[in-house]
């Protein structure tokens, strides 16, 4: 059973930057999907960005395209979601979340983590 905890969120103005980790934990990662959502109050939860563990090409959402990027430390078995130029409307819940590659569905969920950008 995999285990995510996300940290890294806080509160910064526009145009700042955060970088928000995922660690996994309790069996080996290389053969899942690592994936980062949000939500905003009052709106559903999306997609932000997603990419295998052993690497290939990532997916953005359009509305962080060129701002987001994703990385990962493989002997850290840790995550990154590195967020630049940061919007107002960027303010969210992000968590990080898991699926076995090909699967469907994120099975596994982190508690979630507060990024708030306001000035």
């Amino acid at each position: 059973q995999v285990q995510l905890v996300e940290s890294g969120g806080g509160l910064v103005q526009p145009g700042e930057s955060l970088r928000l980790s995922c660690a996994a934990s309790g069996r080996t990662f290389t053969n899942y999907v690592m994936g980062w959502f949000r939500q905003a109050p009052g709106k559903e939860r999306e997609l932000v960005a997603a990419i295998a563990w052993t690497g290939g090409d990532a997916y953005y959402a359009d509305s962080v395209k060129g701002r987001f990027t994703l990385s990962r430390h493989n002997v850290k078995n840790t995550g990154y979601l590195q967020m630049n130029s940061l919007k107002p409307e960027d303010t969210a819940v992000y968590y990080c979340a898991a699926k076995i590659r090909g699967g469907t569905d994120y099975q596994t969920w982190g508690h979630g983590t507060q990024v708030t950008v306001s000035s």
